[in-house]
C-alpha cells in the first residue's frame, strides 16, 4: 500500500474522508446532497448532527427521513442557549454514539455534521468529552469501504490533513447583510 507522509492514499476500496468547511453557506447542504446520492444508489447512510437539537425541525431532516435515511440530532443548539455542562454532556453522548456507529461498519456513508464546529468550541472545554485524537483515530481505523463526511466551520488542521477532499466555502455576498433572516426551505 502506498503511503505519503504517513497517510494512506485515497481509494474507493478504503473509503474516503470528505471535509466541508469555511465561513460560507453550503457545508451541510453539500453533505446532504451526498447522502441523497448514496441513498439513490441503495447505500446505507447515517447522519449525526453534533449541534442541531431534536427540539427543532430542519428541512433536510424531514426530507431525508422520507427517503429512509437515518438522521440523529444529538446537539442542544447554539452554545449560548444552554449551560456549558449541558453542551459538554450532549457532545460526550454524540461522540460516543458516532464512534460506536463508525465501529459497527454498517454504513457506506456517515455524515458527522457540524463536528468541526464542536471541536472548535473555545467558550468551554470540550477536549475531554470530544478528544481530537480520538476523532482522528476513529477516522483512521474506520472499516474498509466506509466514507465519512465532516462538516462545519473552523476545521482543525489535523482534520484537514486526515481528509481526502477538503472544500472551503467562502462567502462573497449574503442576504443576511441586507437584513433578511433565515428562510424556511433555504436555511431550515
Amino acid at each position: 500500500m502506498t503511503e505519503q507522509a504517513g497517510k494512506e492514499q485515497p481509494s474507493k476500496e478504503r473509503g474516503l474522508v470528505l471535509v466541508y468547511t469555511g465561513d460560507g453557506k453550503g457545508k451541510t447542504t453539500a453533505a446532504m446532497g451526498l447522502a441523497v446520492r448514496a441513498t439513490g444508489r441503495g447505500k446505507r447512510v447515517l447522519i449525526i448532527q453534533f449541534i442541531k437539537s431534536p427540539q427543532r425541525t430542519y428541512g433536510e431532516q424531514l426530507a431525508l427521513q422520507k427517503l429512509g435515511v437515518e438522521i440523529h440530532q444529538k446537539g442542544i443548539g447554539f452554545t449560548w442557549t444552554k449551560t456549558p455542562e449541558e453542551h459538554r454532556e450532549a457532545l460526550r453522548e454524540a461522540w460516543a454514539f458516532a464512534k460506536s456507529r463508525v465501529a459497527d461498519g454498517e454504513e457506506f456513508l456517515i455524515v458527522l455534521d457540524e463536528l468541526n464546529n464542536a471541536l472548535a468550541i473555545k467558550t468551554f472545554p470540550v477536549s475531554d468529552v470530544l478528544p481530537l485524537e480520538d476523532v482522528l483515530e476513529t477516522i483512521r481505523k474506520r472499516p474498509k469501504g466506509m466514507n465519512v463526511v465532516i462538516t462545519g466551520r473552523s476545521a482543525h488542521p489535523e482534520i484537514i490533513a486526515a481528509a481526502d477532499l477538503v472544500t472551503e466555502m467562502q462567502p462573497v455576498k449574503h442576504y443576511y447583510e441586507e437584513g433578511v433572516s433565515a428562510v424556511l426551505g433555504i436555511e431550515m
